[in-house]
């Protein structure tokens, strides 16, 4: 009690003088009944809502390893029918809740699937109602090419298969493909095709999982095996695009990872092993069985009512939808390992966990935080014993003994983010999203991702050689990106020997760019205190310096007095007249010196303006905002002085080449350079002062691929507009732009093929650099490739926006005259039964009137 008493003691004011002040009290003694002190004044106990707790708990379904499924299963399906009553909160909200859950957070799918058919034993009103709701999402879905939605709808029905009527999932299955036949034998090349047959290879194990044995064995397998040997005609056969989107590019004769392989024939022959073995689908969860306890639960899911799958109405004429389609191939960032710590590509788990994964990863893009805990719990949502304990060391799994299962889920979750990262031709969401569901898994689980990341970056580092040149600067960015949220810690010295490596060898250039990489984030003295010493003469003293050294400050440079004047002049925004004279004065000089004068009155005014705005990238752009017009002008006089241009922008900033494309990207912007000014000063200018070694400078090809993506994304902008019959944009601009991105692909399909085959003349001059040239003619065949890919899906990209408009209006078309036959027969429906309901009341007002009659007599 001391310390009660110090808080009451004295009995006084504030002073501690006693008398006038009372404290409040605060404490009771022990032998008061604190029951009688509270009375009725105790907080009651809040309870939410039924609609809310039920929305509550079915979204953090499975979420909780602690928690029995079964159990959690049944007691959400209790609380929906114990208030189905309660139509407008609760029974509505409860099907939109579970079709929104099963497209948002796909892992959850199967017990979504297990508390319905719960709720079927009770109330099978409701799965009448979601049935009819999920039928009219995936029409909607497959008449706007929405596929994936319609996969995560399907995937959902197919878990539903033991509560359906005759053949249930399969019929629509067998619909699907035939119009994927149909689009197939119209073109080999169609990816719509592919796409559908994809989605019935990924819905099938969850037809097969749904039942139980006996309906696997009786039913089911022959309508499997048949859908099967149909699916293999279009499976088997490798798509002409796979060959472009192969993400190693290994020399002849050299060791190298084996060819990746088709997604979906890789899928069709996982299903065709997994049928052979009686469907055991060992990895799939199956809540809807329950223990051998329940008995009088398991009695009613097997008597519970059969449904009749609504009526789904699959278009004649398919869209492919906003979403690209192209063939995929299956990659993994932990291949080659003495253990197994992900699903072998020979069995299906490594299909059907990566492709919920990668669903819930894209899906989520709106929230990476949830993303990243989903892909760590991952082993919550398949079956018991599929995977190893979480938080598994992986020199500990060699000494787990089979049957138990090696693999690691934090291994199997970041495998599919990389898989996502390096998805050629392009990734669905920004690149730096998946850099940060990763940053996001390794802080919520350091201790278990960390190591993962470490031998997924130690195998692509291995690769990075033959790997596909835009994907090895994909795992550039994301290696720098990384490790600035960590600190830019990394164990630098498992590579020191690599640093002796020529410039030109791949992996030299991957420390070099990633060490760029970082110091753009940070600054150069930090990330050179990072690095072992034999890295530090990677980072030179000029690296350290914020702003560039200002060339006309030294008298010795050729018009040094008139550049020093021309910053002055900058710096008080003097009016254009000044300027001029000194320009006047420096192409007169140029003249006596057999110099050209346009270009280098050019070189020494931009020079000026980057000086005058080097604090800050918003000074620079200022300083360029003022002077535009001239700048303007400059580029417009000559092709040379267009080039010297950049040459200066990448000269003054050439030990910070970050914000040397930052302007360049504003000198497009505003046309004071051309696309094609930036690729010949690139590719021709710069690679060829270097003889070659500039294609293995990170920043050039960062500079090449900017510029790319710009031409090729204003393309895209004025087709879409142009689709749509948009008035500002007319054929004559599209066709000018289209023009000049050709023109653009040719230029640099000219200097790569030149560097690739070895007759730029830069190399035919130097006959003792056999190894390096040949590195050099590496470097130029892995840059081909990228822009040659490019230039394929832009122009297939061309062609397909004229044909996805003619295949809109068809389909149109085709579903307004199935909205018409709807609406007929609904209104045909509502007459007859306003019809019977007239006969039924005229023959109780007959009645009615006969007994008045009645009763009047009486």
């Amino acid at each position: 009690m001391a310390d009660y008493d110090r808080r009451g003691g004295g009995g006084g004011g504030r002073g501690g003088g006693g008398g006038g002040y009372n404290r409040k009290r605060r404490y009771r003694d022990d032998n008061e009944d604190d029951n009688h002190y509270r009375g009725n004044n105790s907080r009651r106990r809040y309870d939410a809502p039924p609609h809310v707790r039920l929305r509550k708990q079915l979204i953090a379904i499975a979420e909780n390893p602690m928690i029995e499924r079964h159990d959690e299963i049944s007691q959400i399906a209790n609380l929906f029918t114990d208030n189905w009553d309660d139509d407008v909160l609760l029974r509505g909200n409860f099907t939109d809740l579970v079709l929104q859950l099963c497209v948002e957070q796909p892992l959850k799918t199967p017990f979504l699937a297990g508390v319905l058919m719960v709720v079927n034993t009770n109330k099978p009103e409701a799965m009448d109602l979601l049935l009819e709701k999920v039928a009219r999402l995936i029409e909607d879905k497959l008449r706007e090419g929405g596929w994936r939605d319609v996969k995560l709808y399907l995937k959902l029905v197919g878990c539903l298969q033991g509560v359906l009527e005759g053949e249930g999932v399969f019929g629509m299955l067998g619909e699907l493909f035939e119009r994927a036949v149909g689009l197939q034998t119209a073109s080999s090349e169609d990816t719509i095709g592919t796409e559908i047959v994809k989605i019935i290879l990924l819905t099938l194990p969850y037809v097969m999982a749904a039942g139980s044995p006996e309906q696997v064995q009786q039913e089911w397998q022959q309508k499997a095996a048949d859908l099967l040997e149909n699916t293999a005609i279009i499976a088997s056969e490798p798509h002409p695009l796979q060959a472009v989107i192969e993400p190693y590019h290994p020399e002849a004769g050299e060791e190298n990872p084996a060819q990746s392989q088709s997604l979906i024939s890789l899928l069709q022959a996982q299903l065709q092993a997994e049928s052979a073995q009686g469907w055991a689908l060992s990895c799939l969860p199956r809540p809807w069985q329950f223990p051998v306890g329940e008995v009088e639960t398991m009695a009613k899911l097997a008597s519970a009512k059969k449904h009749v799958l609504p009526n789904i109405v699959i278009p004649k004429t398919v869209v492919r939808g906003p979403r690209p389609l192209f063939p995929e191939v299956y990659i993994s960032v932990y291949g080659q390992q003495e253990v197994e710590s992900v699903p072998p590509p020979t069995n299906l788990a490594s299909s059907l966990i990566r492709d919920a994964l990668l669903d819930t990863i894209n899906v989520l893009h709106f929230n990476r935080n949830a993303t990243a805990r989903q892909l760590i719990e991952v082993d919550c949502y398949f079956a018991p014993r599929t995977f190893a304990l979480r938080g598994t060391p992986f020199d500990r799994l060699r000494d787990i003994e089979k049957p138990k299962s090696t693999w690691k889920p934090e291994d199997v979750a970041v495998d599919a983010v990389f898989t996502q990262l390096f998805l050629l031709p392009n990734p669905e969401h920004k690149l730096v999203y998946y850099h940060s569901v990763l940053t996001e898994a390794c802080k919520l689980a350091p201790a278990a991702i960390a190591p993962s990341l470490g031998r997924a970056i130690r195998y692509l580092y291995r690769n990075a050689p033959r790997m596909d040149l835009e994907l090895a600067y994909r795992f550039m960015d994301w290696f720098s990106h990384h490790l600035s949220n960590f600190g830019f810690t990394w164990k630098w010295t498992e590579w020191v020997d690599d640093v002796e490596l020529s410039g030109l060898h791949p992996r030299k250039a991957f420390i070099v760019g990633s060490i760029d990489k970082e110091i753009r984030l940070s600054f150069a003295q930090r990330i050179k205190n990072t690095l072992p010493e034999p890295y530090q003469k990677l980072i030179g003293p000029e690296k350290e310096k914020d702003v560039p050294d200002f060339k006309f400050a030294n008298d010795d440079t050729p018009f040094a007095a008139e550049g020093r004047e021309i910053a002055a002049l900058l710096k008080r925004k003097a009016p254009d007249e000044e300027i001029d004279a000194v320009i006047q004065r420096i192409q007169s000089q140029a003249i006596d010196r057999d110099l050209d004068a346009l270009v280098a009155s050019t070189d020494v005014f931009v020079t000026c303006v980057l000086y005058v705005g080097s604090k800050s990238l918003s000074h620079v752009l200022a300083a360029i905002e003022r002077t535009k017009d001239r700048l303007a002008d400059a580029g417009a006089a000559s092709d040379a002085s267009r080039t010297q241009i950049i040459e200066a922008v990448m000269a003054y900033w050439s030990v910070h080449p970050g914000v040397a494309l930052s302007i360049v990207e504003k000198l497009l912007n505003y046309s004071i350079l051309t696309p094609l000014t930036v690729i010949n000063w690139a590719l021709n200018v710069q690679a060829g002062k270097t003889r070659g070694e500039a294609l293995a400078w990170a920043y050039i090809y960062e500079l090449v691929f900017n510029t790319v993506i710009k031409v090729t994304g204003r393309v895209r902008q004025l087709v879409v507009k142009a689709s749509q019959q948009d008035e500002m944009v007319d054929d004559e601009t599209r066709d000018n732009e289209v023009r000049n991105m050709r023109e653009l692909f040719r230029a640099i399909e000219d200097s790569l093929g030149a560097w690739a085959g070895g007759t730029k003349d830069e190399m035919l001059e130097s006959n003792a650099r056999g190894e390096e040239d040949g590195l050099v003619r590496r470097w130029g065949t892995r840059w081909l490739r990228v822009f040659k890919r490019r230039q394929a899906i832009e122009e297939a990209f061309l062609v397909e926006a004229v044909r996805e408009r003619e295949r809109g209006e068809e389909v149109r078309r085709e579903w307004e005259v199935v909205e018409r036959q709807r609406r007929e027969e609904r209104e045909r429906k509502e007459a007859e039964e306003k019809e019977r309901n007239g006969a039924n009341g005229a023959e109780e007002e007959k009645e009615n009137g006969v007994e008045g009659e009645v009763d009047i007599i009486e």
